[in-house]
């Protein structure tokens, strides 16, 4: 087994908050993982990128060559296609359609989507779908992963105690809310 994923976004985005929660369920998988991130110019609304090798065997490399992705999760879909030549011709782009507009030539929805959409491999979350009692902007992130989460080979379960253990010193009701994200983008993907 062998899984190769970007986390991409804007600075703020909790780009980083992803990678971690996948990293640790990795680990507390028993299985190797490799890791590189570029924070950009992330205080100023630049791009953040993360890196993630997931392997049952010992990794050499932290970078993902060239069409060799299985996943992309983005938060912003922009970056998202920044980083669709790493793909794999089978793989998978998991993005949101709320834009961060933080440059003058920022392309028109349309365009934007139709880009998207050349891969049939990709979702595109609107969080305006997601139940109202999860505030979005705040939960963004993990509510994207748990979209993608079915493209990703480790168990649902292994994520949500990830999430439990990365935000349990935040409290209980810190929890639970991520824990209420992770479930909605989950279930906002899943076949009925």
């Amino acid at each position: 087994m062998k899984t190769n994923i970007i986390i991409a976004g804007v600075g703020g985005q909790g780009i980083l908050t992803i990678a971690a929660v996948i990293a640790t369920a990795a680990i507390n998988n028993n299985l190797h993982i490799k890791q590189s991130e570029v924070h950009g110019m992330s205080q100023r609304g630049g791009d953040v990128q993360s890196h993630l090798r997931i392997s049952d065997t010992p990794i050499a490399s932290d970078l993902i060559p060239l069409g060799q992705a299985n996943l992309i999760i983005s938060l912003e879909p922009m970056e998202s296609l920044r980083y669709t030549h790493y793909l794999r011709p089978d793989g998978w782009n998991v993005t949101t359609d709320e834009p961060f507009i933080n440059i003058p030539n920022y392309p028109d929805q349309t365009t934007l989507r139709n880009e998207l959409n050349k891969n049939p491999n990709t979702t595109i979350l609107s969080l305006s779908t997601i139940p109202q009692t999860i505030n979005t902007n705040r939960h963004a992130n993990i509510i994207l992963l748990g979209a993608a989460s079915p493209h990703i080979d480790i168990p649902r379960q292994a994520l949500e105690t990830s999430i439990r253990n990365l935000f349990a010193r935040k409290g209980e009701d810190i929890v639970a809310a991520n824990l209420a994200a992770f479930a909605a983008g989950y279930r906002s993907v899943a076949t009925p």
